[in-house]
């Protein structure tokens, strides 16, 4: 994100304006000249030669300390060529600015409390702060984040060449993240090994084929549910996982948000959110084609139960890989009856860096960021060896970046106090309450919740 300061706009002006007067060293606008005479415009001293305006000055911020937080450490270890890289440059820029950068590491389940407590006694533990979104939801309702337009113009390319630095989505209808580019998946992750051994077809051939559906997948989910071995019992499932994360992900591949952070309004009643949970209620109750390990539908732990090698598809992260004794392939969600390519998931752990209400100098602090990016690549693309260490070919790594990145719905609903989508869940997968009713039950908790968080 380009800065466009004030003194540079002025000293642009003023050479556009030389240029124009055929580039003579005369003139009142002239800055090169200190002594112009005020009747005919002529530079007193008409031997001397003009200089080149020169770029804006660093800042000299006098020793201060630069605080950027996380709940992991952030600090470069100089073990690889870019971590050099990095720590060259950080050492570039203190120099630069007069300042001394620190990574501040602070364990996960301390850190909303001290980010809150220190904005709210106006001196900010950080100068730029990582938060999820769905943490973020509650300090931007309360004025505790700081806008984009405070520190950055609408211009979100540090030089227009490299994208170093990107702005994130809206958040509550406004924009307040950035962060450096990345690569991540969120899809429907499938057991290859199974799938050849079942003899279903690739589910990347699916998806090539433009027949990627919530309808196509039932059908292959059912196809997978098996007794291989004929004792009477099913041995291999269609799919598995944690109801929360796949009714979100449903939604979102439907259109539907099941709570409308730029609105305020929420959405279980939207019935594009409707049309998927019953579609994840005939998944669990009525064709059976979900693996429960523990016996409990609604169990967190269930987002590890592919694990087991019996069950076709997943709604994977590639964080989640690794450790898994099979062969992994990944395209994304398939598409509702209502929804199109454009989202095809619920982007629920979406991340990134604000600098909170507080903080001096945000316009410097942000430039200091964004020059800590500009450092010489070591990979083909951002993202490259993560990849390539989460995924066994080419075509998957291809698939996530051409039809899965970008793609991911905002989801807050979780930032939100009380947000009722776990009882949601209980009372139509365990319980079997139908949806109509559960929706009916629970729309006016929902829209509570998120009016708590009103200005």
């Amino acid at each position: 994100m380009k800065k466009m300061k004030v003194l540079s706009l002025v000293l642009m002006a003023l050479m556009l304006i030389v240029t124009a007067c055929g580039g003579n060293n005369t003139g009142s606008n002239n800055p090169a000249n200190e002594n112009v005479n005020a009747n005919n415009g002529a530079a007193t001293n008409a031997e001397a030669p003009a200089e080149d305006p020169k770029e804006e000055a660093a800042a000299d911020l006098g020793g201060r300390v630069i605080r950027m937080a996380a709940w992991w450490d952030m600090t470069p270890k100089g073990e690889t060529a870019g971590e050099k890289a990095r720590l060259e440059k950080i050492a570039e820029i203190e120099k630069k600015y007069n300042v001394k950068i620190e990574f501040v590491n602070v364990p996960f389940e301390e850190y909303m409390n001290k980010f809150t407590t220190t904005v709210l006694a106006g001196e900010p533990f950080a100068d730029i702060v990582q938060l999820e979104y769905k943490s973020a939801i509650a300090p931007v309702l309360k004025g505790q984040l700081l806008p984009l337009s405070e520190f950055t113009t609408a211009d979100n390319d540090i030089n227009n060449a490299q994208k170093l630095t990107i702005k994130l989505p809206p958040l509550a209808g406004g924009e307040y993240g950035f962060d450096t580019p990345g690569l991540s998946s969120v899809g429907i992750h499938y057991n290859r090994d199974l799938f050849k051994k079942l003899g279903l077809p690739d589910l990347q051939d699916v998806y090539n084929s433009g027949e990627w559906t919530w309808d196509k997948f039932l059908e292959i989910a059912k196809q997978a549910t098996r007794d291989t071995d004929n004792d009477g019992k099913t041995d291999t499932y269609g799919f598995s996982g944690w109801t929360g994360n796949i009714v979100t992900n449903f939604a979102a591949s439907n259109g539907g948000k099941i709570a409308d952070d730029e609105t305020g309004k929420e959405g279980l009643s939207d019935p594009r959110v409707i049309e998927a949970l019953e579609f994840v209620n005939r998944l669990y109750n009525e064709e059976n084609v979900v693996f429960v390990k523990g016996g409990n539908k609604t169990d967190y732990n269930e987002f590890n139960t592919y694990k087991d090698g019996n069950v076709a598809m997943f709604i994977g992260y590639e964080w989640m890989l690794g450790d898994q004794p099979f062969e992994v392939g990944v395209v994304p969600m398939p598409i509702g009856p209502q929804g199109t390519k454009d989202f095809t998931y619920a982007n629920t752990a979406l991340g990134g860096k604000f600098i909170p209400k507080g903080i001096k100098d945000p316009q410097v602090v942000y430039q200091i960021f964004e020059e800590m990016q500009d450092v010489p690549p070591t990979e083909e693309y951002v993202g490259q060896d993560y990849m390539e260490s989460k995924y066994s070919t080419e075509a998957d790594i291809q698939m996530i970046r051409d039809n899965i990145q970008g793609t991911g719905m905002v989801y807050v609903h979780e930032g939100y106090p009380d947000f009722p989508i776990g009882a949601v869940m209980e009372d139509i997968i365990v319980n079997n309450v139908s949806v109509s009713s559960t929706v009916e039950k629970y729309k006016q908790q929902a829209q509570a919740s998120m009016d708590k968080l009103k200005p």
